[in-house]
């Protein structure tokens, strides 16, 4: 390798760049709601570490994402403008759900409660301290100190229609109404000798519930300090509570384990129960206003809402966004097209998360050990004990996945494998598992052949079995004494046409089996034990990993060592090929990422990152890399930079020292059509001219200038026809005239026929407000008015405009002028191109013959003539260059 660069890198990784994050919802931290009266809609606030995410409800997307705090967040609040989150000693506001436009400093201890209350903010630390800030000005409004000793401020609420009055609860059970106004304390509830969690205002006035460290749920009256009634939950204490508003007197609370209890007030009964609702407590649970809906959050990283449509008040899942409740482990692209991504977590669920848009996620949820006993958890079998172990590793092919299951999982401490269908998001139908093996084998390595037909999989007893995928059959396995190798397999592969099996074992050996006799025809030594291998079909190119942190690649056609890399200083986690097959991209738990250039048998690209990547996978596209960490629960997607330019890569020196790169966070989804929850609009608004040297054109349609010289034509075409009159009713006798001749009367002129049909002249003196307005801008030179009323007119209307101007329609010669100083305006502006020339087509037809016989107006006629030709000539220019240069690309060789 090269030695010619520098000994620290500079820029950071020069061929990936984080882009995103998928799968992070949700943490701890209980959510905050608010409603935006413009655009009548509710809006999710959720802490997910340094950081806030703002959800719409009706669809659960992404609106805005806050900027990063320095520490985590420790809780959430918002008001009609802002929203406020407290990280460590810190309280910052955040305007548009973005930026943070004020920072609060002045506790010593950490925060963990605030109460937005009108123009104050009140928060409430763990040392005692309760502040009650000015929301604008950021000052100290008022300061109140308790002795966590005898009054620990554990939750606080406003009462509803109790002006300036906070009602504060302790952990040693006692609650406290303040004026935060005259800052005198109110009253003092003695409590019910448990310490309250959670304090929440009811539906009706002086009414709230109180909820407790044991469990109980008390509806409290404090205008008298009376209880109306208690319940009580067994499931530890009270998480949160919320009262329905849309009719039903129902109260939700929720618990450390995960479920949901429902109480009637009515009956003062418990109606229902949702249990693991979510996998980990109950965060918070809010009923929307007016509405039967729950949003509910837990630290299992999820965003639930549950709609009560059900008989008998119960609820059932409208929509959710939820991920990983623990890390992943294991992270692989499915299909060919790189828009999903099948994550495997140690809380044991498989999911597959969309590069594309939240709503194309879905989770296959967990394993269990036999669907049929799936029907005993009716009859009490604990849910725990169906649940299969954490996947380890898995295989997945989508070219059969319509016809039967197309994904393999090895799961912790299990003999038996589980098949997964990715079409209906459940697990499949068959467990693999192989025939007498002993009862301690554990599954440990899986790949599905490129046909999607079967399934070959390896185990600790040193045995690889191959399944058919369809019907789920042993099909055979490979070795002597059915064992393909002497210790643990450590990883099974087979090539694009089915006629070689590879497997690598810890004793040391790489062998070659004939797929379809299962005969072994070779096997290769290697330089330790192998920890795991992938292998790339196309190019033939199998990578191993080895415990001693080296890698070996390895020509399947000629089977032989080909490349070594050495580099890593601790265990090689997990491995991908490019689609190419050029680059081989590795993570260690050296916190790093190398990216090793096969043909040049170089490290071309390295860089380090915070937490530990546990697992790799590069889209087939080429244009993501997919990383997995320790710790932590989302997939990271960093963006191959060759796809966008040309990047340079260079052998990189032996003593490089890599720099870190900052984890990509959560994007905001360009397809969401969600305008930012705030009242400000900053909408962009282009100018009306971007240059004097440029001409612009109208937004008016094409119909309302284009036929302006064939208007004439369009009358006389759409002239219509007189419907036939019907003839008067003749009497029955008819009426004659008196005399010797009989003769009949003719009918009675009408008025409306006698009448004439003929304006008079006085009719047409009065002048139209455009001529006002033309006449008025003759004078002050500004024609921006007058070129206003003409865009509101029609096609019509304008001919009658232009035709009222001479002094034979009602108008004065001094319009004329007017009018062709109005174009000769608007073409020096460069603005209403198209509308100037159409404007004085018409009024050329209309006026020539009158404007010839006028001296003035034929002189500023000529100064508009020159400075039409003038500009057309820049413009023929302009067009000429640009057909010149188009003949060019297109007739050129290149």
């Amino acid at each position: 390798m090269s030695g010619g660069g520098s000994l620290t890198g500079s820029g950071g990784s020069a061929l990936f760049s984080g882009f995103r994050v998928l799968g992070l919802y949700s943490n701890h931290v209980p959510h905050a709601l608010r409603y935006h009266h413009k655009h009548r809609e509710f809006y999710l606030v959720t802490a997910v570490g340094k950081c806030l995410h703002t959800y719409n409800v009706n669809r659960l997307g992404i609106v805005a994402v806050g900027d990063s705090l320095s520490e985590d967040i420790t809780c959430l609040a918002a008001d009609r403008m802002l929203v406020f989150a407290a990280s460590g000693k810190l309280v910052s506001a955040f305007a548009r759900n973005k930026e943070v436009v004020m920072r609060y400093h002045g506790h010593k201890q950490e925060v963990r409660l605030l109460l937005p209350l009108g123009d104050h903010l009140i928060s409430a630390d763990s040392g005692g301290d309760v502040i009650v800030w000015d929301v604008q000005g950021g000052d100290v409004y008022l300061r109140l100190q308790f002795d966590p000793k005898t009054f620990d401020v554990s939750a606080m609420m406003h009462p509803s229609t109790y002006l300036n009055k906070v009602l504060l609860g302790s952990s040693q059970g006692a609650l406290q109404l303040w004026n935060i106004k005259s800052s005198k304390l109110l009253f003092t509830f003695p409590g019910w000798s448990a310490g309250v969690t959670v304090l929440q205002q009811s539906p009706a006035v002086d009414v709230v519930g109180v909820g407790t460290a044991t469990g109980r749920i008390i509806i409290h009256n404090i205008k008298f300090n009376e209880t109306m009634m208690s319940f009580t939950q067994d499931w530890g204490p009270i998480t949160s509570l919320s009262f329905r508003t849309d009719g039903p007197p129902i109260v939700a609370s929720g618990s450390p384990q995960g479920h949901i209890a429902l109480w009637d007030l009515e009956r003062k009964q418990l109606v229902t129960q949702h249990r693991n609702a979510h996998r980990t407590a109950i965060a918070a649970a809010t009923f929307l206003h007016g509405e039967p809906l729950l949003v509910t959050n837990g630290a299992d990283n999820a965003i639930k809402v549950w709609i009560f449509d059900r008989e008998g008040g119960g609820a059932r899942l409208l929509r959710s966004r939820q991920g990983h409740s623990a890390p992943p482990t294991t992270i692989y692209h499915h299909g060919i097209d790189g828009k999903n991504i099948l994550s495997s977590g140690q809380d044991g669920t498989l999911q597959s998360f969309s590069t594309v848009h939240e709503r194309f996620n879905k989770n296959l949820g967990h394993g269990s050990i036999n669907k049929k006993k799936e029907q005993k958890k009716k009859k009490g079998l604990a849910y725990e004990e169906l649940r299969l172990p954490a996947i380890t590793a898995f295989s997945s092919v989508a070219a059969r996945q319509s016809d039967w299951d197309g994904i393999v999982a090895c799961h912790r401490g299990r003999r038996a494998a589980t098949t997964w269908n990715y079409q209906r998001c459940t697990m499949g139908s068959y467990h693999l598992q192989p025939p007498g093996s002993r009862r301690d084998a554990v599954a440990t390595a899986v790949d599905i052949t490129s046909c999607g037909n079967f399934a070959v999989i390896g185990s600790s007893c040193g045995r690889v079995d191959i399944y058919n995928l369809q019907s789920g059959l042993h099909r055979g396995c490979y070795g002597d004494n059915e064992k393909a190798h002497s210790g643990a397999v450590r990883g099974v592969a087979t090539d694009a046409l089915n006629q070689l099996t590879l497997t690598s074992g810890s004793d040391w050996l790489l062998r070659f089996w004939r797929f379809k006799t299962r005969k072994q025809e070779q096997q290769l030594k290697l330089n330790a034990a192998p920890a795991s291998m992938m292998l790339h079909r196309d190019s033939g190119m199998l990578a191993l990993a080895l415990d001693d942190f080296t890698l070996q690649v390895v020509d399947i056609e000629t089977r032989r060592v080909v490349r070594k890399f050495v580099g890593h200083h601790s265990n090689i986690n997990d491995m991908t090929f490019s689609p190419d097959g050029r680059w081989l991209v590795t993570v260690g738990m050296d916190c790093t990422v190398r990216t090793w250039d096969l043909p040049s048998g170089s490290l071309v690209d390295c860089f380090l990152v915070a937490m530990a990547p546990v697992g790799v996978s590069m889209s087939p596209t080429g244009d993501f890399l997919a990383t997995a960490h320790v710790d932590s629960l989302g997939v990271y997607l960093w963006t191959n930079k060759s796809l966008c330019g040309p990047v340079g890569l260079r052998p990189l020196p032996n003593d490089y020292q890599p720099v870190v790169e900052m984890l990509p966070g959560v994007t905001v989804d360009e397809s969401e059509q969600e305008v930012p929850s705030e009242e400000v609009d900053d909408v962009y608004k282009s100018a009306d001219q971007l240059g004097l040297e440029l001409v612009t054109l109208s937004l008016l349609p094409e119909s309302r200038w284009k036929s302006l010289l064939h208007l004439d034509v369009i009358k006389k075409r759409n002239k219509p026809v007189a419907p036939p009159v019907a003839p008067a009713a003749a009497p029955f006798f008819l009426p004659t005239v008196a005399g010797l001749t009989p003769r009949f009367t003719l009918p009675a002129a009408t008025d409306q026929e006698t009448q004439s049909k003929m304006l008079s002249r006085g009719l047409l003196s009065q002048k139209t407000e455009f001529s006002s307005a033309l006449e008025s801008a003759l004078e002050s030179g500004s024609f921006d008015r007058p070129v206003r009323l003409l865009k509101d007119c029609g096609p019509a209307a304008l001919s009658v405009e232009l035709t009222c101007l001479t002094p034979e329609g009602g108008g004065a010669s001094c319009l004329l002028l007017a009018f062709v100083n109005m174009i000769d305006s608007m073409l020096a502006n460069g603005r209403d191109f198209d509308l100037a020339h159409a404007y004085l087509a018409l009024f050329l037809k209309l006026h020539l013959r009158t404007l010839s016989q006028d001296t003035v107006a034929m002189a500023a006629l000529l100064r508009l003539s020159t400075h039409m030709e003038a500009g057309w000539a820049g413009l023929r220019s302009s067009f000429d260059q640009s057909l010149c240069l188009l003949s060019y690309t297109k007739s050129a060789l290149l």
